[in-house]
């Protein structure tokens, strides 16, 4: 291994940030509502570290390396931790990064190999969680096993730690730069000490991204002497290389310690600049205070008043969640890395973003962003388009600039589709029609990805789509899920070459979007797998699960066959009828909820019979029976999720948080309405949580829910009043919220026949 020598500056000056006065924090103060630790146990896989919204970089706690739950590098059961990293995912479902994990020491540095399966690194310190403290953009946690305090703060681009250190003669830090989550390959590592005070480095991995390019630049407040440590250790018939750096230094009873660590994807300058730019000084406070601020500038999109503590505290915990993701992928100069893995320029004021996790995205945060914070919602959408232009194609779920391959559907269909229609149009549209006609055509050619990665990056099943009519279950994996899902993306890029006077694509697209019939078996009346012969898949058993490789995807027949949010209708003709659809439908939630199996998907939880709310293809299934002349089932049902699988406790989410998708799902649902079909401007009435929401709409405007008699026990609506005139049926548009108004809705102990089309 090669390690160059990186020469540069030490950069010293002062941060001058406005705190908050006491009077505003007793106002404004949003983020004391919030609890960084939901969804940190159970199988949320999110971190309390402090992250400022989208931040590019997420400092936080490092507890654990393998296994499922340690998707985020933390697990609230843990009671070690490894150190602190600077980059991880949040909620998600797969892991990578935990790069330059930085530990604080006290006494001999420990540097022995412990195994790729070990959760644990050598100088690893026990705690406590009664010595351990989050909130929005800061984290605190004493380490016993050193006695030291260690306190963390960001801004987009850099944190800054802070350690208090007993007197001490052999104080220090490791920079762990072989450290990762889970088992990642470190094809490269470079790191060099500047001068006494400053480090620089360059970590190249392959993962989850197949390439992973990042650099850092880190300052220390104290001078320190270092050493290099450097081995390679054979595991398991593997050479693996380690590599740390290990600094050096006396303290003082009580002294405190700082570090300022910055990233960037293109180059070490890029990592310097973003330092020098956004943590020229060394004021911890103000950089705290200053990411409180944009964390309240977040959470004040929406107001609730309510006297359950919990349940705001919930509510605005899923806004915290909601504004994680994706995340900021450019530097301070407008550079940035594209899909192509070639550093690209930007406008500063149009920066890119990574981490767009779109299969479960599409269904609720992006509806719920083109509400609250619709202008960000089109940077997306251009940081989307840039990457099907570097790219060759859009991506499915990208990390780090990397194509992954991972989930099914080509989802930007639908961010951008629902953002045209509801107006919100800031972008190149018509490379986006463009775009969208490309990711849905069977199409390998100009995709920029290893060989071995295309095929999941595009899959044959368009190629069967589009010339077949149909998936064959046989050639194809996942074939039913992938083929409804296909069919409603075809759905939206029909509606989006209607807007655009494209009649023939239109018309082309919205026979696609009907190829849901083809799955739906009358005799078992589920969507089951055709094989090449046009014959239904045999063994059937709707409760089985074969983790991604059956003809579904992370679920059963059982949750897949309700996957048609853009024909209802069609699908309520199809299975017989109202009464029938509603039978069926019924039979969801009363099902055993038992799943069969070897190798049951971990996502399919959050059980009610056998929808199974911890998991995204179930979302839109209980506002169904607003279609069907039951609201009064949405409404109960919406209050049994919403109070039976949302917790203020590390549990409390009932599936992974999927970078803001569980949350989104809570955030809509508890205001008291959901969207069924995005794509289609139209919202479906629920259970409205809350004895009032204010939405504080971009241009100043209001809109206002208001819930009458609001209690537990009143989950049903009486009566629905929009400005002030009588909603007879359980939808509002889009149109509604943005002119602004008020929305009063009364609430009973016992269904009612509100909602219920006259006939």
């Amino acid at each position: 291994m090669k390690f160059n020598v990186l020469l540069s500056n030490c950069l010293v000056g002062l941060l001058c940030l406005n705190a908050c006065t006491q009077d505003n924090l007793e106002v404004n103060d949003y983020t004391h509502y919030v609890n960084p630790f939901i969804g940190t146990g159970g199988h949320g896989h999110t971190h309390p570290g402090a992250m400022v919204p989208h931040g590019m970089i997420q400092p936080g706690p490092d507890t654990r390396i393998d296994g499922w739950d340690s998707c985020s590098g933390y697990y609230y059961d843990d009671s070690t931790i490894n150190g602190f990293a600077h980059t991880r995912l949040s909620g998600t479902g797969c892991a990578d990064f935990g790069d330059f994990l930085l530990m604080p020491t006290v006494g001999e540095q420990r540097t022995e190999f412990l195994g790729t399966e070990s959760q644990k690194r050598p100088c690893a310190s026990a705690f406590s969680h009664e010595k351990e403290q989050a909130e929005p953009g800061y984290y605190s946690v004493f380490l016993d096993t050193y006695g030291v305090k260690a306190e963390l703060t960001a801004t987009e681009r850099a944190a800054m730690h802070r350690y208090t250190f007993p007197e001490s003669k052999e104080a220090g830090f490791i920079l762990d730069m072989d450290y990762n989550i889970q088992q990642q390959i470190n094809q490269r590592m470079e790191i060099e000490a500047v001068n006494d005070t400053v480090l620089r480095g360059y970590k190249r991995s392959a993962y989850w991204a197949y390439q992973q390019d990042l650099y850092f630049y880190a300052v220390f407040s104290k001078p320190f002497t270092h050493t290099l440590y450097t081995d390679t250790i054979t595991e398991n018939g593997k050479e693996i290389p380690v590599c740390k750096m290990l600094l050096h230094f006396e303290t003082a009873k009580d002294e405190q310690v700082l570090a300022k660590f910055s990233i960037s994807s293109v180059d070490g300058d890029g990592a310097y600049k973003n330092l020098q730019a956004e943590m020229p000084g060394w004021n911890f406070d103000g950089v705290r205070a200053e990411a409180k601020k944009k964390w309240n500038e977040c959470l004040s999109k929406i107001d609730v008043q309510t006297t359950d503590e919990n349940q705001r505290t919930i509510f605005y915990t899923a806004m915290y969640h909601a504004f994680l993701s994706p995340n900021l992928f450019t530097d301070v100069d407008g550079r940035y890395l594209g899909m192509d893995l070639k550093v690209h320029s930007t406008d500063v004021n149009h920066p890119v973003y990574t981490i767009f996790s779109i299969w479960d995205t599409f269904r609720a945060l992006h509806p719920l962003l083109t509400i609250i914070d619709p202008h960000t919602n089109e940077t997306y959408i251009r940081s989307l388009i840039k990457k099907h232009q570097e790219g060759g194609i859009f991506p499915k779920w990208d990390c780090a600039a990397n194509y992954t391959g991972t989930m099914i559907g080509y989802h930007a269909a639908s961010l951008i589709t629902d953002a045209y229609v509801k107006g919100y149009r800031d972008f190149d549209v018509q490379e986006a029609y463009k775009a969208c006609l490309r990711a849905a055509e069977y199409d390998t050619t100009g995709i920029v990805a290893p060989a071995w990665l295309i095929p999941y990056v595009m899959p044959k099943a368009r190629y069967y789509k589009n010339t077949l009519g149909y998936i064959p279950c046989d050639r194809e994996n996942e074939s039913v899920a992938k083929a409804l899902e296909y069919a409603y993306d075809d759905w939206c890029i029909s509606v989006l070459a209607d807007s655009l006077g494209d009649t023939e694509t239109k018309e082309k697209y919205a026979r696609f979007a009907d190829a849901y019939e083809f799955y739906f078996d009358p005799e078992t009346r589920f969507m089951r797998g055709l094989d090449s012969k046009g014959e239904w898949r045999t063994p059937f058993n709707p409760r089985a699960s074969n983790h991604r490789n059956d003809d579904y995807c992370e679920g059963t027949a059982w949750q897949w066959t309700w996957f048609v949010p853009h024909d209802i209708p069609g699908l309520v003709k199809l299975m017989g009828g109202e009464d029938a659809f509603v039978g069926k439908l019924d039979s969801l939630f009363n099902a055993p909820s038992e799943l069969e199996g070897e190798v049951t998907s971990a996502d399919i939880t959050g059980l009610i019979g056998q929808y199974a709310h911890g998991n995204e293809p179930s979302h839109h299934i209980i506002h169904m029976y607003n279609y069907v002349d039951r609201p009064w089932r949405t409404q109960e049902l919406a209050d049994s999720v919403l109070y039976g699988q949302y917790f203020n406790a590390p549990d409390g989410l009932s599936g992974n948080e999927d970078c803001g998708q569980m949350s989104a799902w809570y955030i809509l649902n508890s205001m008291g309405f959901y969207q069924v079909c995005p794509g289609k401007p139209v919202y479906s009435i629920g259970r409205p949580l809350f004895d009032e929401v204010t939405i504080n709409l971009p241009d100043r405007k209001t809109f206002v829910i208001r819930t009458v008699n609001n209690s537990k026990e009143n989950k049903y609506i009486e009566s629905v009043k929009l400005n002030g005139k009588p909603l007879d049926v359980p939808f509002f548009t889009h149109n509604d919220i943005v002119r602004g108004g008020t929305m009063e809705v009364t609430m009973s102990p016992v269904p009612t026949e509100w909602g219920k089309a006259q006939k």
